[in-house]
């Protein structure tokens, strides 16, 4: 038989973690009232919330708020979370939208690795590019896995000469690091044959549930279907796809932010 009062008493819990969420912090007398109970059970919910560090006591008052154990928690839900798993219905979508090859790449050393592709229906020839490593500077994804590095981190990509692949390939580390903040700027990266000749692609970051930068997803195709005239455009639909898979990850973005 079920503990009737076991299931009321963790959905009590629940409810204060709710609380806390929705207000930030609250005072025993307040749980109790939204909860209709006496203060002392209202009392007996945070104090085992607290020792599990779910919530933690403010120690200029006799409030509480959320506690670092959810941290932990979050954590490990995204730890699980597996990009390529994650973003495979999202790349299927987008192909089918712009019909061309859609790609997600995560950081690897100092190179992108493909995870996840989705092949477009205009693709003329099939090629397989998950578990393939690209350069960064020279791709869309490899930009956008640079740019939200931070300084020690790209420094370090961008310290060793830069392999040149068409004539349209940035080489200067001025040039790259240039390019990167205009990719923070528009929130997307555009290649346009710097690693192949005739081959463009446009690429937008996806996010983890804490809002940092952990792989790119890319479209990419050639100059005369996917003119430098159409990447805006292309990346609209790009970044809109970025955004999807990070949800599926537990970003939840600036948008709910005040």
């Amino acid at each position: 038989m079920r503990d009737t009062g076991s299931v009321q008493s963790v959905d009590r819990a629940i409810q204060v973690l709710e609380m806390l969420a929705r207000d930030g912090e609250v005072g025993v007398a307040e749980v109790a009232r939204e909860l209709d109970v006496h203060n002392s059970t209202a009392s007996r919910l945070i104090t085992a919330l607290s020792a599990h560090e779910l919530v933690e006591r403010m120690s200029d008052s006799r409030r509480v708020r959320l506690g670092v154990g959810l941290l932990r928690l979050a954590g490990a839900t995204a730890y699980r979370l597996d990009v390529s798993t994650q973003a495979q219905p999202v790349c299927d979508a987008l192909s089918d939208e712009v019909g061309e090859t859609v790609n997600v790449a995560v950081l690897a050393g100092d190179d992108a690795i493909n995870v996840c592709q989705a092949q477009g229906t205009s693709a003329v020839a099939t090629q397989n590019w998950v578990g393939q490593r690209t350069v960064l500077h020279a791709t869309s994804s490899g930009k956008v896995l640079l740019a939200y590095l931070d300084d020690d981190e790209c420094e370090s990509r961008l310290a060793f000469p830069l392999e040149r692949f068409t004539e349209h390939t940035l080489v200067s580390e001025a040039d790259v690091r240039g390019e990167l903040e205009i990719v923070r700027q528009n929130g997307w990266a555009g290649a346009v044959e710097e690693l192949e000749t005739g081959l463009n692609a446009v690429a937008a970051p996806i996010r983890r549930h804490d809002g940092s930068v952990v792989a790119a997803i890319s479209v990419a195709g050639p100059t005369y279907r996917l003119s430098p005239e159409r990447l805006p455009d292309v990346a609209v639909t790009v970044v809109r796809a970025g955004e999807a898979i990070s949800r599926r990850m537990g970003y939840r973005g600036p948008a709910e932010e005040p």
